[in-house]
């Protein structure tokens, strides 16, 4: 944003130029805001204004810029989504006029947005699944099959809200594209803006992924840390990946043995309860081992209540 003095410089010099910057000084100090910061500050005389002139200048400019925003992305102030704020203070028995940025309610709130999306971490997951914004009406009445279950997940919400974090999660089941995801994104992202962690995971990538990982102890050691100590786990599309008995019994063992009375998991899975047990109950190494799978069950089912998603699959549309 140009300057008074910048301003100046473009009028032509001599006498025109003198009457040019007398009008300037003239229309400024009528102008409205400071004629109301002369009457906040009694004490800051005409004198104090003229020899601050391009701070007022200033001030007046990005006010006049505030009223007409063009959006913090094409915002013309000297510091992205902040104003200059003008106030008298006293130095030495002298009242001298002092000017500070202040941030706007637009950057606030794109400040709050960003720290509320820096609590949720997805592994494998479309970020525009998270990214995008969401409303309760969308939730509930998109799919009035679906509603159900939305009010399932949204008291759930204000239960987590009202009482703190619960150690009891939730377990959606439901046909391909029913929109599972979509309310557990949701619920990350409403329970994140009450100052709750969360972290969803893509259960079948995440499975071959652990392949690689296994060959970097590290970077596995601080993926399962993560997931043992965040507030929300969700584990999106369990049961569809190609699991394998170490997969099972000492990643999701452990992270499940860890969370299970402490901290809730949530699930997102084309399986019912049962259909995930026999699921886990088999794999292409060890074959059939039903006394492992249901161990694995045992910290999944009686910490989680399932809800049925219904509806049409909207994936595509």
């Amino acid at each position: 944003m140009e300057s008074l003095s910048e301003v100046l410089k473009q009028w032509p010099v001599g006498n025109k130029m003198s009457d040019k910057a007398r009008q300037l000084q003239e229309e400024l100090l009528d102008h409205p805001l400071v004629i109301k910061l002369r009457a906040k500050y009694p004490e800051l005389n005409e004198d104090s204004i003229r020899l601050n002139l391009n701070r007022v200048y200033q001030y007046t400019k990005e006010h006049g810029n505030c009223s007409n925003c063009p959006g913090l992305d094409l915002c013309p102030n000297d510091f992205e989504g902040h104003y200059t704020m003008l106030s008298g203070e006293d130095q030495g028995g002298v009242t001298q006029l002092v000017d500070r940025k202040v941030p706007c309610k637009k950057f606030l709130a794109r400040q709050s947005e960003q720290q509320v999306r820096s609590r949720v971490r997805s592994f494998y997951v479309d970020d525009l699944a998270l990214s995008r914004g969401y409303s309760a009406e969308e939730i509930m009445f998109k799919d009035l099959e679906r509603l159900k279950s939305a009010q399932q997940v949204m008291g759930y919400i204000d239960q987590t809200k009202q009482e703190g974090l619960q150690t009891r999660g939730l377990y959606l089941g439901g046909k391909f594209g029913t929109g599972k995801t979509f309310l557990m994104c949701y619920m990350l992202y409403e329970l994140a803006k009450a100052g709750y962690s969360g972290v969803i995971v893509y259960v079948p990538e995440f499975v071959e992924d652990l392949k690689s990982m296994f060959q970097e102890p590290q970077k596995l050691k601080e993926t399962v840390e993560l997931m043992k100590s965040t507030d929300l786990l969700v584990f999106d599309d369990i049961g569809a990946e190609n699991l394998n008995p170490w997969v099972r019994d000492h990643v999701m063992g452990t992270i499940l043995n860890y969370r299970m009375n402490r901290k809730p998991t949530f699930y997102t899975s084309n399986h019912d309860l049962d259909m995930l047990e026999k699921h886990f109950s088999f794999t292409s190494k060890d074959g059939d081992e039903l006394h492992k799978g249901q161990r694995l069950m045992d910290r999944i089912r009686p910490f989680v209540d399932y809800v049925l998603v219904s509806g049409e699959n909207k994936r595509g549309k």
